[in-house]
């Protein structure tokens, strides 16, 4: 979406993005890993069609990603390419599927990847993921955040049961698990407790169209 083109995210351990142009060969490379493709039931993507998707990410109002840098390593190099390590993403919708009413509200349907192994249990999915729904709380209006894991998946479904969400359906057929974190004080206060958001200015030249 636009509201974040040029927003980054700056945590203890992670720097959030925007996904730009020159990500996308890096991305595609990533996701021709059959594990990859799996953890995030995902199909293999032309290079072309990856970025046909990451226009779409940008310009889509139903549609927020950040793209998820190591900031130590971008500190020690400066190079945002090498030091990408996954991608998170919210999609948006009311919760009846129609007009906004008094009684619908906004859901956004969280994601995340750590794409780079050396960069698994190191915490960096679970900051990047907590300033995601920070920012969505501060800026998008969200009332009630979910996602969808797939039954195999134990260290995300033991992540998002520490962030508070609530297993609410499972599926059999499609092998995934629903999680649902409905919003309120209580919960706020918590993720406040749990990180910052520090957002700075985003705009690189070489890396944007």
């Amino acid at each position: 979406m636009r509201l974040n083109e040029n927003t980054k995210i700056v945590g203890q351990k992670v720097i959030l993005v925007p996904y730009c142009t020159a990500h996308v060969e890096k991305y595609h490379e990533w996701m021709k890993s059959p594990e990859l493709q799996e953890l995030t039931a995902s199909e293999p993507l032309s290079l072309q069609e990856e970025y046909e998707m990451q226009r779409s990410w940008r310009e889509d109002e139903d549609k927020c990603t950040f793209l998820i840098l190591c900031r130590t390593t971008y500190e020690q190099t400066n190079d945002e390419i090498y030091s990408l390590v996954g991608d998170t993403n919210l999609f948006l919708r009311m919760d009846d599927g129609g007009e906004e009413t008094d009684s619908s509200y906004q859901v956004a349907e969280a994601e995340i990847m750590i794409a780079e192994p050396e960069a698994r249990g190191k915490g960096c999915g679970w900051e990047a993921m907590l300033l995601l729904l920070k920012y969505a709380l501060q800026n998008l209006n969200i009332k009630q955040f979910e996602v969808k894991i797939g039954t195999k998946n134990e260290k995300s479904l033991r992540m998002f049961s520490k962030m508070h969400f609530k297993e609410v359906s499972r599926s059999a057929v499609f092998e995934e698990i629903t999680m649902v974190l409905m919003i309120d004080e209580e919960w706020i206060k918590w993720l406040d407790r749990q990180v910052t958001l520090h957002c700075e200015n985003y705009r690189n030249n070489d890396l944007c169209d």
